[in-house]
């Protein structure tokens, strides 16, 4: 049944509700396995795909159906050298779809992780149990949190290899516990599993009877994101404007776009930025049919009730909640370039469907992001590091801080050279 966002709007929720995952882990951890295993279990693999993985089993002599070899074209293209190498596995149940970034964990991979996780509902990180929590697993736990995922699942695997002792996934949780304490974590669960063989991965299992919690499969069916959706800041980004000058439709007038959150509903009064004028919300189209209101993540059409100067770049939002219009922004940013990043060097800024130009004026310090702490006296970022930058933009963007809202908290940094992208960044704040 829907529930209510604090501002008084109903939340629409649906079964076949989509859940996006961001999993990670470290070399040999078993997220490989863990991904056959979820798309084994629940029967989501075609028998062709099974006979294949059953002959490569043999073949290599396995000894055992490795549900790894599920992911491994996915892996072979890594090697080929793609560059934001995420790969994206689809799958569903009767409650809800899936969507699956397979990231790689590496150190030198965090920028692919970034990417991976931008958009995830659920960050699904692995821990060896013989290994216990390490850099890697402290690395993950922190982007986690640095991209504001909402939902975090340690799942310990391996406790097949411990003799499924309770005592070695307790001792994880503390350890990984008081360091999730320094984050800014909102919930976090732990969720001892043996993907090999299946242990707690979809059915629960007997040899861990101490563990009185769901299977993974179940936790993901059940965790509540609807919640996480910001329904109170009304932010429509326009991508595109529609005239399509035909005789049946020569008076049609629409903006196109994403609606990044909030709620808009024919009748609303709006304002559009950075123009300042307002109207009204007419009507509201999608493909499918003109709807009575719009949520977060639905591609729609606005009519307004008045002939607009509206162009690509802008937003439009309510009178009363507006973003920041600003021009210089503090932000954390992650670097994707092998080229560092310098004080002063020069770079496109692309904020939802605006562009602009920008200047680092200042690289405020580098985050050790294993130890959490802070390097004032750093010269710049390289590849795969963060830190906090000031920018300063040759246009105002309509910006909101990232805690606040990730869709229009978030930016990439471009090099117009090369027209490569040489960061993801979030407002942390801005004037």
């Amino acid at each position: 049944m829907p529930g209510v966002a604090s501002n008084g709007h109903a939340v629409p929720t649906r079964a076949g509700e989509l859940l996006r995952i961001a999993t990670a882990g470290s070399v040999d951890d078993g997220k490989s396995t863990l991904i056959g295993r979820l798309l084994y279990d629940s029967k989501q693999i075609l028998s062709d795909q099974l006979e294949h993985v059953v002959a490569t089993s043999e073949r290599r002599g396995d000894g055992y159906l490795n549900l790894a070899l599920l992911t491994d074209g996915l892996r072979a293209e890594r090697e080929q050298g793609i560059t934001i190498d995420v790969a994206y596995r689809y799958f569903q149940t009767s409650r809800r779809k899936f969507i699956i970034a397979d990231t790689p964990g590496h150190e030198q991979y965090t920028r692919n992780m970034v990417t991976g996780a931008s958009t995830a509902d659920l960050s699904l990180v692995l821990v060896d149990a013989r290994k216990g929590v390490g850099e890697q697993t402290r690395r993950h736990a922190f982007i986690s949190s640095l991209l504001r995922i909402p939902h975090l699942v340690v799942c310990v695997n391996k406790m097949d290899l411990v003799g499924y002792d309770e005592a070695v996934f307790e001792r994880i949780v503390d350890e990984l516990t008081d360091f999730a304490a320094r984050l800014d974590i909102a919930d976090i669960s732990f969720i001892p599993i043996a993907a090999l063989h299946g242990d707690n991965v979809v059915e629960r299992s007997a040899e861990m009877s101490w563990y009185g919690g769901a299977p993974l499969l179940y936790h993901l069916e059940h965790v509540v994101i609807a919640p996480d959706r910001n329904l109170a800041d009304t932010r429509f980004p326009v991508q595109w404007v529609i005239r399509p000058m035909t005789d049946e439709h020569h008076d049609y007038r629409g903006y196109a776009g994403q609606v990044a959150s909030g709620v808009l509903r024919p009748g609303n009064e709006v304002v559009v930025l950075p123009s300042g004028r307002r109207t009204t919300v007419a009507g509201i189209d999608t493909y499918s049919g003109e709807v009575d209101a719009a949520f977060p993540t639905m591609s729609v059409t606005l009519r307004l009730a008045d002939e607009l100067d509206v162009s690509r770049g802008d937003m439009i939002v309510e009178p009363d909640d507006p973003p920041v219009s600003a021009r210089e922004l503090d932000a954390m940013v992650c670097w994707m370039s092998e080229r560092p990043l310098r004080q002063g060097s020069r770079y496109a800024i692309k904020h939802t469907t605006r562009s602009a130009r920008a200047i680092v004026d200042q690289l405020e310090y580098r985050v050790d992001v294993n130890t959490l702490e802070h390097d004032h006296g750093h010269p710049g970022l390289s590849l795969n590091e963060i830190g906090r930058v000031r920018l300063r933009t040759s246009a105002p963007l309509m910006v909101d801080r990232y805690r606040r809202n990730r869709s229009t908290g978030s930016f990439i940094l471009i090099d117009e050279a090369s027209n490569d992208t040489v960061a993801a960044g979030m407002v942390v704040g801005a004037q």
